[in-house]
């Protein structure tokens, strides 16, 4: 399946200012790219790309002042076939795992913010995983807790976890079952990018996701706690420890967002 993936951002910048973008598909989509997803910056100015300790491109602009537009449009193919969410094992503490996932098991700031303290969190994930003897995965468990909001990104309220709210966007849920995860010692990576509406109805205008994967089994899988059923055309981005790892901008100075499109949709 051929599948158009792209945005078209459009940003008001009241002085030049820095940007950190990271709004490429990641590199391991490379083989599946029929048209490359080219940034194009109106009105172009220069652009710096590096690959973080996570190998994410991102990209370094310095916008001027007035409007800003960044978009792109590129085309992949993808398996047309629908793809389950990855399934927790029985045993899932494992003993082995690769040197490099371990650093997936430290509390990640946004996480805990967005959840709960670290220790009480651990407590909380442990006593419910011990009551349900493993049948049910960590992203059942977040449905089953949790209800979905069907709306784009928001600010969390200060000081109220989706824990005590009960309802959050794909971000909150997949901090929620990152901090379970790796309450139990199992690695787990917060994750971005696009996944289409083929095969499932539009909740509303097309926005950019979030899931999370974890190591299971010798192996990363993905999970996914919004979408916790079988979907096509997810195509990854960034991931990192948290959401603050893989923020598609990140601007340093006073700038209003005026338009956010966001394109992923089969041929």
């Amino acid at each position: 399946m051929k599948l158009r993936v792209g945005y078209e951002l459009v940003y008001e910048c009241l002085q030049p200012t820095p940007m950190l973008l990271m709004l490429n598909t990641h590199f391991s989509f490379a083989p599946q790219v029929l048209l490359a997803d080219l940034l194009v910056v109106n009105p172009p100015v220069p652009i710096s790309q590096y690959r973080d300790g996570f190998g994410n491109l991102c990209s370094q602009i310095v916008a001027p002042e007035g409007q800003i537009a960044l978009s792109t449009s590129a085309l992949l193919e993808v398996p047309a076939e629908l793809k389950s969410p990855g399934r927790m094992a029985n045993s899932i503490r494992s003993k082995t795992c690769l040197t490099n996932a371990w650093c997936f098991c430290l509390a990640a700031d946004i996480a805990k913010r967005t959840c709960c303290q670290t220790s009480r969190g651990k407590r909380s994930a442990i006593r419910r995983w011990d009551a349900r003897e493993y049948r049910l995965s960590v992203t059942s468990c977040i449905t089953t807790l949790c209800s979905t909001m069907r709306t784009r990104g928001r600010p969390r309220p200060r000081g109220k976890p989706i824990t005590k709210e009960r309802q959050g966007i794909c971000r909150d849920l997949a901090h929620l079952a990152v901090t379970l995860c790796r309450a139990m010692n199992i690695p787990a990576r917060y994750c971005t990018g696009y996944i289409s509406n083929a095969s499932m109805p539009p909740y509303t205008a097309m926005d950019f996701a979030a899931w999370f994967e974890a190591f299971i089994g010798g192996t990363w899988q993905t999970f996914d706690a919004r979408n916790n059923v079988p979907r096509m055309g997810r195509v990854l981005m960034a991931r990192g420890h948290d959401a603050a790892d893989v923020a598609i901008s990140n601007t340093f100075g006073s700038t209003k967002l005026l338009k956010f499109d966001v394109v992923c949709e089969a041929q």
